[in-house]
């Protein structure tokens, strides 16, 4: 992994020195309005981010390939992450603390991801499963050129009632 540089903002490979700053990030209540909770401290997020510098499942099948999101002044605001299978397909995710969403700089981070994952990963197909009631996260996927994937796919992947899943082709 190299650090992804974009329009006001860096993307920096994860490791587990990032887990005191992200901690603070990650404690923002606003981002687990739809799903998920808070890591419990700062050691258990350290334990979890150097199982992730693998850069890869127990098995070897997958890439996992994390960032953190920097600003300029040296402030982290979040990260992207995409798994990477075999088969050049990519499962994307993000988290951003709230005080800086609707600035563009999740539309920035996420898009230098996925042009990093196409130019040095060769992905061809990405996904991203979401909460049906996240509209912030949903309007983000499709300026990005996301749609909605068929019933057919949500059924092979099992979305859960409450989710969508969202793809994008980026082959041609």
């Amino acid at each position: 992994m190299r650090t992804v540089h974009a329009d006001r903002i860096s993307l920096e490979p994860q490791t587990a020195a990032h887990a005191d700053e992200m901690f603070v990030v990650l404690s923002d209540p606003a981002i687990y309005e739809h799903e998920n909770e808070p890591p419990s401290s700062v050691e258990w997020l350290r334990t979890r981010f150097t199982k992730l510098e693998s850069r890869l499942s127990a098995d070897g099948r997958e890439q996992w390939l994390n960032w953190v999101i920097r600003l300029p002044g040296s402030e982290l605001i979040g990260y992207v992450q995409a798994t990477v299978l075999a088969d050049h397909r990519a499962q994307i995710a993000y988290e951003m603390k709230s005080s800086h969403w609707g600035q563009g700089l999740g539309y920035a981070a996420t898009s230098a991801m996925i042009v990093e994952l196409i130019e040095h990963y060769q992905v061809v197909h990405l996904s991203a499963v979401l909460k049906q009631s996240n509209s912030r996260s949903r309007r983000l996927l499709e300026r990005l050129g996301f749609a909605l994937a068929s019933p057919e796919a949500w059924i092979a992947e099992q979305i859960e009632p409450d989710e969508i899943l969202m793809i994008k082709d980026v082959a041609g």
